[in-house]
């Protein structure tokens, strides 16, 4: 009989009104027994002890305790943590061993981490910088406790990619690369742009390296999956520009000297981070399919590649919830548009100085060789020194021209120069509004005060509707309507217009 049915047994036995007519142990009449349910004091005996054996005292005999496993397993995901208080445990256990520059460094480890768990339903990996002014700033001490956390971590400091892509045969694997920048660094005179290519490409789930396998007599082409994720370490200015437009760059600093963290013990993090990445990967594990189609709304400002990037980690975020979606939010517009806000290339803090210069004088034209000079005037600007000389009219023009911005002939106090417009054909305000971000609101713009222009021929207004204004550009839109129309001639031929400027009154000073 098994337990299940002893049970029942015992049960009838206690509730049961009538006496039995058979013995409950061997089943005999009872005959003449005086007891209501065995034949003999022996069968009672019997049966007493073997059902009291068969419910042992395990906690010192306070208790009979009965096994409950008749019940079966529990359901699927019944002792599981919700998202937000597993990725909460990862930026705790991070958090123990790195001083971070700001708070959003943790969560968006935590996330970036999570996402390695489910890499093979995406469609993009996000690559991951660390990078900082000084050696000694915790970058790999980040990756050290990072490859406890992701999903089949390879730690390396050197590693050739036809060794990358044959290890990724098998599917995606997390690449940690510590001191990535000598690999990157020119003066090493290394050739790496298969490496670089390798993860520039590799951030996409359809990219592939073709190679030929085989000996001369039986070469055949295969195509080698190099997606991945993938996390770089190095010292600032040493990655590729191609690499950290599709990366999300965390930058360390060195701890100050009032700021403590937990000495890492290899075999102690190790042991430690065991139950935290189990969590993590069972949960994300659940929610993968969900973040894999999820399309998340992001920040205004964050599109293109920005927005590709960000979106798994956005999702994953979704998925937790919590305050979670909103810490994300948070720091994808910090590492978006605050932490990037700087220019990335000469020609693009180039334009970002001119248009500040355009704003502050309150025009929509500037005399070449005024130009110069306020950006000579810049305090903190590369303008004095550009590969060992001021910057001069013609490195101006070679500079401008990339983004179809070319320099004018303006007409100025009846003298004609050169110089250069907001708008028109070869004007700033096209380049403006692709290449800068917008100003802030309540910034010193070109319109906040009506511009003051003469027409010398005599031309009527242009209509508000027709009009290019300032205040299209001032923010590096062409969507406002403008606040004050130019006085231009309909064909807007700048000889036909003479632009003066408070505070300018010599001759020739535009």
């Amino acid at each position: 009989m098994s337990g299940f049915d002893d049970t029942l047994s015992v049960i009838d036995f206690v509730i049961s009104d009538e006496p039995a007519t058979r013995c409950q142990q061997c089943a005999r009449p009872r005959g003449d027994s005086p007891s209501g349910d065995f034949c003999s004091e022996n069968c009672q005996r019997v049966w007493r002890g073997r059902h009291t054996a068969a419910t042992p005292a395990e906690d010192d005999g306070a208790q009979p305790v009965n096994p409950l496993t008749w019940l079966g397993p529990p359901p699927a995901g019944a002792f599981a943590k919700p998202g937000h208080e597993v990725l909460d445990a990862v930026v705790t256990f991070v958090s123990r061993f790195s001083a971070f520059a700001n708070e959003h460094a943790a969560p968006t480890l935590a996330l970036w981490y999570a996402h390695t768990h489910v890499a093979e339903r995406l469609y993009v990996t996000p690559r991951l910088i660390l990078d900082s002014a000084e050696p000694g700033s915790g970058k790999t001490r980040v990756l050290e406790v990072a490859q406890y956390l992701v999903a089949k971590p390879e730690m390396t400091i050197s590693i050739t990619p036809a060794a990358i892509f044959r290890m990724l045969a098998d599917g995606p694997m997390t690449l940690l690369f510590d001191e990535i920048d000598a690999v990157f660094n020119p003066k090493t005179g290394g050739n790496n742009e298969d490496l670089r290519a390798l993860l520039n490409a590799g951030y996409k789930r359809s990219a592939t390296v073709t190679r030929c396998v085989g000996d001369a007599k039986s070469m055949n082409v295969t195509r080698f999956p190099v997606y991945a994720p993938v996390a770089l370490a190095g010292i600032a200015g040493g990655m590729p520009d191609t690499i950290t437009t599709r990366a999300i760059t965390v930058h360390m600093r060195k701890r100050r000297f009032d700021e403590v963290v937990e000495e890492f013990i290899e075999e102690d993090v190790e042991r430690e981070s065991a139950p935290v990445r189990a969590d993590l990967a069972e949960w994300v594990g659940r929610v993968g399919d969900e973040v894999s189609r999820a399309r998340p709304e992001r920040p205004d400002g964050v599109r293109d590649r920005a927005a590709e990037i960000w979106r798994p980690l956005l999702a994953i975020a979704d998925a937790a919830g919590g305050h979670w979606p909103e810490t994300a939010r948070r720091a994808c517009r910090h590492f978006v548009l605050e932490a990037t806000a700087q220019p990335a290339s000469i020609g693009v803090r180039l334009l970002a100085d001119i248009r500040q210069i355009f704003a502050a004088e309150n025009t929509d034209r500037m005399v070449t060789a005024e130009l110069i000079r306020e950006l000579h005037a810049i305090e903190d600007g590369p303008w004095t020194d550009v590969q060992g000389k001021p910057l001069d009219s013609r490195r101006l023009a070679k500079e401008l021209d990339r983004y179809l911005v070319r320099p004018k002939d303006l007409k100025i106090s009846g003298k004609t120069l050169k110089g250069y417009r907001i708008d028109g054909d070869g004007g700033l305000a096209d380049a403006w509004s692709r290449y800068l971000p917008p100003l802030e609101t309540g910034a010193t713009s070109a319109t906040n005060a009506p511009l003051q222009v003469t027409a010398t021929s005599g031309a009527p207004e242009t209509p508000a509707s027709a009009a290019t204004s300032a205040t299209r550009v001032a923010d590096g839109r062409r969507t406002q309507q403008p606040l004050t129309p130019l006085l231009t001639s309909p064909v807007a031929e700048v000889a036909d217009v003479a632009a003066t400027k408070p505070d300018h009154d010599t001759e020739g000073d535009r």
